[in-house]
């Protein structure tokens, strides 16, 4: 009797032992596309993700918003410099000031996905993320009358969650190639050129923020404040600078 009671007791520990590494296997996988986080590496591996276009192009493209606060403020001088731009928005800010979103549309720019709100994805099982996503394409779709083509998760943090939702939504997921760090606290203009600076060459995708909603306060201004020597380092280098529409992505999904 002990000795088959032995026998259940190791029997039992061993499969809670396999137990445990099946969800420590599946919890892996789900998180293994966060692998692209690390931007040097999605662009040699996975250049369509990382945002790699056209190499006469250099796609625009700013997270966060729309926020009444700075984003009119980002359409005026895009205005100015005559560049259309891609807004990866979050629908819960969206929701907030719907006749800033149709105003973005009208004004010719972009509109697409970043979440309804900017909790990472990676921290969301299937369900939700596939809610996040969907509430805020439906939501565009509903304000603009057009259905967002791109999406590009908080963070810029993958997940098998990620890549699902955006197959079953027609999405294609888009991360970037070139960042100004415009969050900061400590962040210019000036800062703000230099850090894209390396990185500035055709077929880049660049990263900006037209929010300071999930940044330091007032981050935002270095940002607006390099879009004019930006605009022009690309046309003196023969590039247009536009949204994704035009910047000729292969879908990664």
């Amino acid at each position: 009797m002990r000795r088959q009671e032995a026998r259940r007791g190791r029997a039992g520990a061993d499969l809670a032992t396999a137990g445990g590494g099946l969800v420590a296997a599946t919890a892996l996988l789900y998180g293994l596309p966060s692998l692209a986080t690390f931007r040097r590496l999605r662009t040699a591996v996975t250049p369509a993700l990382a945002g790699v276009g056209r190499s006469d192009h250099v796609a625009l493209t700013f997270d966060d918003g729309p926020d009444p606060v700075s984003t009119p403020s980002f359409l005026e001088v895009l205005d100015e410099l005559d560049v259309r731009a891609t807004f990866f928005v979050l629908g819960g800010m969206a929701q907030r000031s719907p006749g800033l979103v149709r105003e973005m549309a009208a004004a010719g720019h972009e509109l697409a996905v970043h979440g309804w709100d900017h909790r990472p994805m990676l921290l969301r099982g299937p369900m939700s993320t596939y809610d996040q996503l969907a509430r805020t394409r439906d939501l565009l779709a509903e304000t603009t009358g057009r259905a967002p083509r791109y999406v590009r998760p908080p963070h810029g943090v993958l997940s098998s969650g990620v890549l699902a939702a955006s197959r079953r939504l027609d999405l294609t997921p888009v991360l970037w190639t070139a960042w100004g760090r415009d969050w900061t606290a400590a962040a210019t203009a000036s800062n703000v050129l230099a850090t894209i600076a390396p990185d500035l060459r055709g077929g880049a995708t660049v990263l900006l923020h037209d929010s300071d909603c999930t940044s330091a306060p007032g981050a935002w201004r270095s940002a607006l404040g390099a879009l004019p020597e930006l605009a022009a380092r690309c046309d003196d280098a023969g590039l247009r600078l536009g949204p994704l529409a035009e910047h000729g992505l292969r879908p990664y999904v």
